[in-house]
């Protein structure tokens, strides 16, 4: 893979990781678009780790906070005794879903749902939950219902908010998209709902990356796809980290609507493609 190719795959994967509008659907379709005989393999899922650092480096405080309370926990055999290992807590379990599914699912998922097709039809039907959500949250404004904050999140929420997690697996479906809407469900806060969501991404992007890249080693670690790939990390994180920076600014003075549009449209556009055989 030439190297401007992998700093346009770093610069869609950091954009679109963050952004609820599906990074593994546009990195499929990047790629398909570029050529790439096998769009769908082990780089599109390594190059996730990219973000991942970005994730870890806006949140390391509260990182830092959840790992310690976590320890604290464990060695004084108890649960959730602070706000802090709670949310820890909190993002353990509701990373259960997306495991399970992951290792159960995988090659259904890939055999099923990575294709342009499959792809758009995903990302149409999540701008369409997403709006659904939107609603939802107005209709419980107009009941004088406030929105819920970070530290209301309940076990409940964790794990719903974590199945919808699993729901992402399906490329266009969105890994920040599924979880916010799923928290807008909840009554939480857009601007809750999206930190969540970044924290909960954590254990998920690892374990994917990690496994993706021991499966595909010797594939991934020839001189050529290696330097790719260690450029598209790179990128990824550093336009990653500025993603997650503006959507949880943008999310404090707006809704979602902007992106459920931009879904639609993409959702539509795909279709188009395929039909004028541009797309295979």
């Amino acid at each position: 893979m030439p190297i401007w190719e992998a700093v346009l795959l770093g610069i869609i994967q950091g954009l679109t990781e963050f952004l609820p509008i599906s990074s593994t659907a546009h990195l499929l379709v990047a790629r398909n678009l570029l050529g790439h005989e096998k769009p769908e393999d082990a780089f599109t899922v390594v190059i996730q780790l990219g973000t991942l650092v970005a994730v870890f480096v806006y949140f390391r405080s509260d990182i830092a906070k959840m790992l310690r309370g976590l320890v604290a926990d464990v060695r004084a055999r108890r649960l959730a005794s602070t706000p802090e290992s709670r949310l820890g807590w909190f993002i353990v379990l509701g990373s259960v879903p997306v495991v399970g599914a992951g290792f159960t699912l995988k090659k259904w998922l890939k055999v099923t749902f990575f294709n342009p097709t499959s792809i758009a039809i995903v990302a149409i039907a999540f701008a369409l939950l997403m709006a659904l959500s939107e609603w939802w949250a107005a209709r419980r404004a107009g009941r004088g219902q406030p929105p819920r904050a970070e530290t209301e999140i309940t076990w409940f929420d964790a794990l719903w908010i974590g199945a919808f997690q699993a729901l992402a697996l399906m490329p266009g479906g969105s890994r920040s998209g599924t979880t916010i809407t799923a928290g807008l469900f909840a009554g939480l806060s857009r601007s809750a709902a999206a930190r969540f969501s970044f924290l909960l991404s954590l254990p998920a992007i690892l374990g994917a990356g990690l496994k993706e890249m021991y499966d595909e080693r010797a594939t991934l670690l020839a001189s050529e796809q290696l330097r790719a790939l260690v450029v598209g990390l790179l990128v990824s994180a550093l336009v990653g980290y500025f993603a997650i920076a503006f959507l949880l600014s943008f999310l404090k003075r707006y809704s979602t609507s902007a992106f459920v549009v931009y879904r639609l449209l993409l959702g539509v556009g795909i279709l188009g493609l395929i039909a004028v055989g541009v797309l295979k």
